[in-house]
């Protein structure tokens, strides 16, 4: 699943506080990328091993070269999707979202008022939202309904660990 529990407060303290990071699929690890970069680069090369000598290899070279600077550039742009971390305690809930170009936004409440919920008829389906009473935000739009349903399980649990 694309998201983590953290249990952030030291064992002999005592406290509970838990941490929960959240991010979107990615279909490429980075030894994926790795491979990838290293597979294109290399077919590339080879036809330009026959012109070896030449001087057409170097009109062919700057090509190649933009080729695997511009595969590189889009991989290495995807890994700057959204993400969602959330902190978790007795007495406070802080949501923080991160998306690529635009600054952070955070949400901060008290977790004995916060229910959790999910929307069939959202932007997504099963859309997760998180409300006090006042405000309602988002979470895990970015996850496939089955992963939202079984995240709202796990947090209602935990909240409702914390209200004890």
């Amino acid at each position: 699943m694309p998201y983590v529990w953290h249990d952030t407060a030291p064992e002999e303290s005592g406290a509970v506080c838990f941490q929960l990071k959240l991010w979107p699929h990615r279909s490429l690890s980075r030894q994926g990328f790795v491979w990838v970069i290293g597979l294109t680069a290399g077919g590339l090369a080879l036809p330009l091993l026959a012109l070896l000598g030449s001087a057409v290899v170097w009109g062919l070279l700057p090509f190649a070269l933009l080729a695997v600077w511009g595969l590189w550039q889009g991989i290495a742009r995807s890994y700057g999707t959204p993400h969602e971390v959330m902190w978790l305690s007795r007495d406070r809930l802080e949501l923080l979202r991160s998306d690529p170009g635009r600054p952070d936004r955070t949400w901060r409440t008290n977790p004995y008022w916060v229910r959790v919920g999910l929307r069939p008829g959202g932007p997504v389906e099963d859309y997760l939202v998180l409300t006090d009473g006042q405000r309602e935000v988002e979470l895990g739009a970015f996850l496939s309904p089955e992963e939202r349903v079984a995240l709202r399980d796990e947090l209602e649990r935990r909240l409702a660990g914390l209200r004890r």
